[in-house]
């Protein structure tokens, strides 16, 4: 009895890690909530407010670990306080991470931890989503802010879920608030197409 249990517990392992190891490339779609704050040096506050983001994943792998660029529309709110004065907050981005994290799981089921850096290039009056979307594969950055992405996911089948935590990096060079970082959280559902 030892033995077969032993046998059996070996199968399982080898399949896990056989499961890691093969080269793969998963496709998707991703929609969820964010919470955003500005980060200031007390000269006003910020309070979080909800706001959305939608758009693809890809994510490619293998031993283990995987590379998951993205592309996102995301619109962003939060509300500023100075002096008893309150302003709301509102404007959209097109984010892309590029994330390097590792899977642990196998058949369809597996818990993923992620981390990388993100652009986020703000659409205005002055910039279209065509002309966001040019400066992503350009490399031209220049007015655009930076990030650092934290997070954890769950992966059933095709659904995905994914928590984060988005640390700004640089102040914000559009919008109209040039001494502000913005941090959020964000909750995601997504759906793996192949």
């Amino acid at each position: 009895m030892k033995k077969i249990t032993l046998a059996a517990l070996l199968i399982c392992c080898s399949f896990f890690a056989f499961g890691q190891i093969l080269p793969s490339f998963q496709m998707g779609l991703k929609g969820g909530l964010n919470l955003s704050k500005f980060s200031t040096e007390n000269t006003f506050g910020s309070d979080n407010r909800a706001g959305y983001y939608g758009g693809i994943w890809t994510r490619i792998g293998a031993a283990g670990i995987h590379l998951q660029p993205e592309l996102y529309l995301s619109g962003k709110n939060t509300t500023l306080k100075n002096s008893g004065l309150e302003s709301k907050v509102k404007f959209t981005s097109l984010d892309v991470p590029v994330l390097v994290g590792t899977k642990i799981g196998a058949a369809g089921i597996g818990v993923r931890l992620n981390t990388g850096p993100v652009a986020s290039f703000i659409l205005s009056d002055d910039q279209s989503f065509n002309q966001a979307a040019s400066n992503v594969f350009s490399g031209d950055f220049k007015g655009q802010a930076f990030a650092w992405q934290f997070g954890a996911g769950l992966d059933l089948g095709k659904l995905n879920f994914d928590l984060r935590y988005e640390l700004g990096l640089s102040k914000l060079n559009s919008a109209g608030y040039p001494d502000t970082k913005l941090n959020l959280f964000t909750f995601g559902l997504g759906l793996r197409l192949f």
